[in-house]
């Protein structure tokens, strides 16, 4: 498919760096690794790569270690760096000029967009996440989310054809000082949420209560004290994951359950 003549969106800022994005990878390949297998030639898409194409060449990699057959393709609005990256095309992985358009043939069975709505109004959330699903698969995964600069803390939201389906919040660990600091990298959708009377706020303020009734876990490990508080907050909250997904610095909660 031929790129359109104005591909629809803004040109970021477009900072990246390399394994900024390992945390968000680590998950799809754990949660969406069976889809991409099952899939007679999957694509996957890193929606907004930025000024440098790591996270695009690193997308290859960690999902050929679950899916040997998938490509990439790298998606870029500013054409400087879609020429930037052209040296680091190899069999399975190319870079195209292009926005929320997705300008790829078919359907890709994943989209990956980071730090990319960020920059972006509240207001514009909606409607991009409704064209990019409406590019998707059947079984297809939108995940769209917001980063640190080294990838320490990430939170992303995870989209079906159907919208929105969870909330995964993940952060290393021994860096972390309660939960609720992961508040500012919530997603566009989010990002303004924070506040008392909305969802996502009473989530970190519970959170966070668990993460204090857990201090006794901290001498064992971060890991530890991390398990235990998300153990706690599965009582009260719709937590999807398990502690297979927790161990890693993860928890994943019901969309419904945040949404503003």
């Amino acid at each position: 498919m031929t790129s359109p003549a104005r591909p629809v969106g803004s040109i970021t800022r477009g900072t990246t760096n390399p394994n900024r994005l390992r945390r968000m990878d680590r998950w799809i390949a754990a949660v969406h690794g069976r889809a991409l297998r099952a899939a007679a030639a999957p694509v996957a898409v890193d929606l907004g790569y930025g000024a440098a194409p790591w996270t695009a060449v690193e997308l290859l990699a960690r999902l050929r270690a679950v899916a040997p057959g998938v490509r990439v393709v790298g998606v870029e609005i500013d054409p400087a760096r879609v020429a930037a990256a052209a040296p680091y095309a190899r069999e399975g992985l190319t870079f195209v000029r292009g926005g929320f358009e997705v300008p790829v043939a078919g359907k890709p069975v994943l989209i990956r967009a980071a730090n990319v709505l960020r920059q972006y109004d509240e207001g514009d959330v909606a409607g991009v996440w409704a064209r990019l699903c409406g590019r998707l698969a059947p079984g297809g995964l939108l995940v769209e989310g917001t980063c640190d600069e080294i990838g320490r803390r990430h939170v992303w939201v995870a989209l079906t054809p159907g919208g929105p389906e969870s909330l995964t919040l993940a952060a290393r660990l021994g860096s972390l000082g309660a939960p609720s600091d992961l508040a500012e990298r919530l997603p566009k959708a989010l990002i303004h949420r924070n506040v008392p009377g909305e969802p996502v706020h009473a989530f970190l303020r519970d959170f966070d209560r668990a993460w204090a009734a857990a201090a006794p876990y901290a001498p064992l490990s971060a890991r530890q004290r991390w398990v235990r508080a998300v153990t706690s907050l599965a009582g009260e909250w719709p937590v999807l994951d398990d502690a297979r997904r927790w161990r890693q610095g993860e928890v994943t909660v019901d969309w419904a359950a945040v949404a503003p």
